[in-house]
């Protein structure tokens, strides 16, 4: 809703990275903020396997319901304008486009908000 943006890059997509990335996230909001966090289904987002920062709510969707997900049209834009169709020399270059892609996308306040604020966000926001 905002457009602000937060990401690390980590070596792995499990619960200790998910409680890593949870506490960084967690030193970037306001004292008086709370955030709802929405989480797909993968393996590593399981609120019993994490420790959740008191300023933080998870919420975790249905299965196989991504447009419910904001972040994945972010992805989806991600893929389509900067990812796809490329050739990589290793995993290093990889983690580089990676990163210039997110870069670009969000020093643009108003594309993140384009892709990302469905309706339904300001109606449960306000």
């Amino acid at each position: 809703m905002t457009g602000q943006s937060f990401a690390l890059v980590l070596p792995f997509a499990n619960k200790e990275m998910m409680n890593l990335y949870l506490a960084e996230f967690a030193k970037t909001i306001a004292d008086d903020v709370h955030v709802v966090m929405v989480l797909d289904g993968a393996g590593w987002h399981g609120k019993a396997a994490l420790n959740v920062p008191d300023n933080i709510t998870l919420v975790s969707l249905p299965a196989y319901s991504p447009e419910l997900n904001p972040v994945e049209r972010l992805w989806l834009y991600l893929k389509e304008t900067c990812l796809s169709l490329r050739v990589f020399a290793d995993q290093a270059a990889i983690i580089d486009a990676c990163c210039q892609a997110w870069n670009r996308a969000t020093e643009d306040i108003e594309r993140i908000i384009s892709l990302c604020n469905y309706p339904w966000i300001k109606a449960v926001s306000s």
